[in-house]
């Protein structure tokens, strides 16, 4: 069937392959797209535009998508979306667009998408070392589940993962050896990219104490002691977070914590010793150094205390 008469929701399955094959995205950033995509079929269909083919696609129809996104779609706790939300949505729909012109099928082209402004620069959250000595402690690793959590809240903080990366670990990546204070590791991030990881002795320590009681045939590194054992025990990244809140409601920590919040400890801890936040990039994997920036709470404090200690401190003595 030609292309150009297909309706704009029967080409999301041909996009969702053309972002998997030509442009190698994750599986996970595949699925945000779906999910994204899936709002914008839902307005269609609320509009009475289920038909509507890409050439019928109007700069109108943008426009009312997005009102829709501002003031219709709201939250589950009846708050409207942060325009940084509102974004993800229409980057989806850009990306779309850009399908129909890689394919030489007419619509409007993706620049007629323009990206209102982000709500104001957000805060990122971390932990002190105080904090993180807490939170490390809770388990109680006298029990199998609580020897795992340590050596994953251990892990966690060591080398600033992803939650999904961590998820994503075979116990047979982690060759640890009695005596052995060393440990980095190759993997696959976001997007694709290779990076090295590197694991603190304190990682190593409990991960070492962790592999040795475990007498399974599972791969995953870290896995579930509940449930069927017939099913796959990998722990997933929603079993993670229960695990973490659990902890943290369990010290008193700040109830905002998630396991996030580790990644961005590390950065934190990481520039606060003083690493190039060019270095700390590569330690996140992150493709832009943008994306890094979000960690001004540490450069600008940095800024104001070389300032500070090489020049507020001076005198005119004209």
């Amino acid at each position: 069937m030609e292309q150009s008469i297909i309706p704009i929701q029967k080409h999301i399955n041909n996009f969702l392959d053309w972002i998997d094959v030509e442009k190698g995205l994750s599986s996970k950033t595949q699925e945000n797209y779906k999910r994204f995509l899936d709002r914008f079929l839902f307005w269609l269909k609320s509009s009475n535009l289920e038909a509507l083919l890409p050439h019928q696609l109007t700069p109108e129809h943008i426009w009312d998508y997005r009102v829709f996104l501002s003031r219709q779609f709201t939250t589950n706790k009846g708050q409207p979306l942060k325009k940084n939300t509102q974004n993800y949505y229409l980057i989806a729909l850009r990306a779309l667009l850009g399908y129909f012109l890689a394919k030489d099928i007419v619509s409007l082209p993706p620049d007629k998408i323009t990206l209102p402004r982000a709500d104001k620069e957000r805060t990122v959250k971390f932990l002190s070392l105080d904090q993180l000595e807490k939170l490390f402690n809770a388990p109680n690793v006298k029990t199998e589940a609580g020897l795992r959590d340590r050596a994953m809240l251990e892990t966690f903080f060591s080398t600033g993962m992803r939650i999904f990366e961590l998820t994503s670990l075979n116990k047979e990546q982690i060759k640890v050896m009695p005596g052995v204070s060393e440990l980095e590791l190759g993997i696959t991030g976001k997007g694709g990219r290779a990076r090295t990881i590197y694991f603190s002795k304190n990682a190593i320590n409990w991960l070492t104490k962790y592999l040795q009681i475990r007498k399974d045939n599972e791969k995953a590194l870290f896995i579930n002691y509940r449930g069927r054992k017939t099913a796959s025990r990998r722990l997933t990244s929603s079993a993670i977070e229960k695990i973490v809140k659990k902890y943290i409601i369990m010290v008193g920590l700040p109830i905002t914590t998630t396991p996030h919040t580790l990644r961005h400890s590390f950065a934190t801890d990481l520039l606060n010793q003083g690493v190039d936040i060019r270095i700390v990039q590569e330690f996140l994997g992150h493709k832009s150094i943008l994306a890094t920036q979000i960690y001004t709470h540490v450069t600008n404090k940095r800024l104001r205390d070389v300032h500070k200690k090489f020049h507020g401190n001076t005198q005119n003595n004209e």
